[in-house]
């Protein structure tokens, strides 16, 4: 039996679980138009390999099974990498990021390897308990170890470092980013958070996100029991501490569409459901950023006018915090040349 959430708390559950069926009725899907570029060889050595500036999809193997990963590779072979994760609807055969947003024509003058994995809807890119079903197959969800060890691995053998490099999440993937960042604090210098749910301390919060695994398709026991430990290391706010020293950037819109975003009578569901998740994600980041100030960690916040939780503002914020991952990641110079 489940206890009588507060006010406010019952009001940010409910936005959550609008979450998905919004998207649904939206029927938000990403177009399949990627080029599955011929396989490059492996070399025996760390040597760079890569097709400098050039965007190809591999096939990863992993504990679940080969993974699709699309890459940009870096403009000018460069050994750096920005890790870009997908929404709570990813899909298993291309990353939104690459078919939603602008982000390969924004980095791809930049000495550095766009990394963009397809799948993990619903799995809050965690290494989960148990198994689960995705897409009529069951499979224990590994996708921490995956971004971690099993793709790094794979990509070094094209020249790509599996350190010193960046992250960033949307959405479900903004949590991820920031404690994938705080538990491997050597491959993640610099992450991004954009509209996310980073507060999971408080029973209520946690229920929360359990409710969204639920939408999703996913008994969250198999993600974690209620009450494992795991879930402690799963929430950026416990994991706070293991952020200082790291080049941060932090967003959320008020909630209010861009202009002209939705224009149709057909598009109001969709416009009411991306209207009150942002807001509500607005607090959540906002306990977050009382959260780092309190333990005297800087970063850099966004908080604009407009935004909605559309690919729209995340597109508009990746563009504002491109400057913070590549100084991190490259220095002054975005290029990355001598």
């Amino acid at each position: 039996m489940h206890r009588r959430l507060p006010h406010w708390k019952a009001g940010l559950l409910s936005i959550l679980v609008w979450r998905d069926v919004l998207l649904l009725l939206a029927g938000v899907a990403f177009a399949a138009a990627t080029s599955h570029a011929p396989a490059v060889a492996v070399p025996s050595g760390g040597e760079c390999r890569m097709r400098a500036g050039t965007f190809e999809t591999l096939t990863v193997p992993s504990q679940m099974g080969p993974i699709e990963v699309q890459v940009q590779w870096a403009r000018h072979c460069g050994a750096r990498a920005l890790y870009l994760l997908d929404g709570l609807r990813a899909r298993l055969d291309t990353n939104g990021w690459s078919d939603q947003t602008a982000a390969r024509a924004l980095f791809a003058e930049d000495n550095i390897t766009l990394v963009m994995p397809a799948g993990g809807p619903g799995s809050w890119y965690a290494d989960w308990s148990a198994p689960t079903v995705e897409n009529g197959r069951t499979v224990t969800y590994r996708w921490e170890t995956f971004l971690t060890q099993e793709l790094p691995a794979y990509l070094a053998s094209y020249g790509v470092s599996p350190t010193g490099n960046g992250i960033v999440g949307l959405s479900m993937s903004a949590s991820s980013a920031l404690t994938l960042t705080a538990g491997h604090r050597d491959q993640f210098i610099s992450a991004a958070a954009f509209s996310g749910l980073l507060d999971w301390h408080t029973p209520d919060l946690r229920e929360a996100v359990r409710t969204i695994t639920w939408q999703a398709g996913h008994n969250p026991d198999s993600l974690a029991a209620p009450g494992h430990p795991r879930w402690n290391d799963l929430d950026p706010y416990l994991n706070a501490p293991q952020l200082a020293g790291v080049a941060l950037y932090i967003a959320s819109g008020p909630g209010l569409p861009f202009p002209g975003e939705f224009d149709s009578l057909s598009s109001v569901p969709t416009a009411v459901g991306a209207m009150s998740l942002e807001a509500g994600t607005a607090l959540a980041t906002r306990q977050f950023k009382t959260r780092l100030d309190s333990l005297g960690i800087t970063a850099t916040y966004s908080f604009p006018a407009a935004g909605a939780h559309t690919w729209r503002n995340w597109d508009a914020e990746l563009t504002r915090a491109r400057p913070v991952l590549l100084d991190a990641l490259l220095g002054p110079d975005p290029t990355g040349r001598p």
